[in-house]
């Protein structure tokens, strides 16, 4: 079993933010373990008004809620910089489904810690031990090909570039004026990484299949390779 390796006393410096939209599933599981693992109480919540108990949920967990102006993941991301903590060291960012396991939270944060030239960790669900039904063989060859692409045009070279658990430096998001809508924030997030002189390291993870109705369809691979297009150097 993982050993966790996180101090405590720096739980205080740390924010998780969980966008979701209908995730009365998940976001429970999501934020227990979350709290298990890192302890910290600063978590936020952007919610892209839910028509189930996501937001009732949370609420009983202690998180604050913010609600989307727009809708898709790049504008909850937008809207969640507004509420950031100005006295948090690291922000993580999660998905509201329970598929990425908290426990490799501390050992991203402890790489930050140790590696002042790294400013993002990035769960790799493809060095992992992937769950069989957690990703169907379309999705995994459509990262696949988009993770090549962003290779290719952006110079941008990760093996899950579109991974939704991240450690980011607190820093690297404060004014940042996110262009993308939906599910291509990944890409302009590896990006702005980059462009602020930093590193990015990847760790491998297990992922779980989804607790409720998936939201990324094949059309937004699109958006996303369009989005890599437009980043192109």
């Amino acid at each position: 079993m993982r050993t966790k390796t996180l101090i405590h006393e720096k739980a205080y410096s740390t924010q998780l933010i969980v966008p979701a939209l209908n995730e009365e599933h998940g976001i429970e599981p999501t934020l227990t373990e979350f709290l298990e693992n890192v302890g910290t109480s600063h978590i936020l919540v952007v919610d892209g008004h839910s028509r189930d108990r996501t937001v009732e949920i949370a609420k009983n967990l202690g998180a604050e809620i913010a609600f989307q102006d727009g809708v898709g993941k790049g504008n909850a991301i937008a809207k969640a910089l507004k509420h950031i903590d100005p006295s948090v060291k690291y922000v993580v960012l999660t998905d509201a489904d329970y598929t990425y396991p908290a426990e490799y939270v501390p050992e991203m944060i402890d790489i930050l810690e140790n590696n002042p030239q790294v400013g993002m960790v990035c769960g790799n669900r493809f060095s992992g031990d992937m769950e069989p039904k957690a990703v169907r063989g379309s999705f995994f060859f459509g990262n696949k090909l988009l993770a090549f692409a962003h290779t290719l045009f952006n110079g941008v070279s990760l093996r899950d570039p579109l991974t939704g658990l991240r450690v980011i430096r607190a820093e690297i998001l404060r004014g940042w004026d996110v262009k993308s809508r939906g599910f291509d924030i990944e890409v302009e997030l590896n990006l702005r990484v980059e462009k602020k002189g930093y590193m990015t390291m990847e760790v491998p993870i297990k992922y779980r299949p989804r607790l409720g109705e998936k939201k990324l369809k094949m059309r937004h691979g699109a958006v996303i390779l369009k989005r890599i297009l437009q980043e192109a150097v």
